[in-house]
């Protein structure tokens, strides 16, 4: 049995950044899935895969899958790099390519 910690990252549908600070242990796939030939729905034995557990911190994630035997590997977050624009670059001299509308 197998995990994986990671933090994740802010959702793409909204601005928001809400449960980017939690970190995940989220279980790895052990049995492959399997496509039920009559209705085309995809399935697995596999109950783990459907676990989510929440963490504060990165360490209390580890502690935990210490404490239960699971081998785990940490997926370093990565933040965004912020550039910052402002609106008078659009018209400045130096400008290398043309401003068109």
């Amino acid at each position: 049995m197998s995990a994986k910690i990671y933090r994740p990252a802010k959702t793409a549908m909204q601005s928001g950044k809400a449960k980017t600070h939690l970190w995940v242990l989220e279980f790895d796939q052990e049995t492959p899935r399997t496509i039920d030939p009559i209705m085309g729905y995809t399935s697995s034995s596999d109950m783990r895969q459907q676990v989510k557990l929440n963490f504060e911190t990165q360490e209390l994630a580890e502690a935990y899958a210490k404490r239960n035997g699971i081998e785990y590997r940490v997926i370093a977050p990565k933040d965004p790099q912020r550039q910052t624009v402002a609106y008078p670059d659009n018209f400045r001299y130096t400008r290398t390519q043309p401003w068109t509308h």
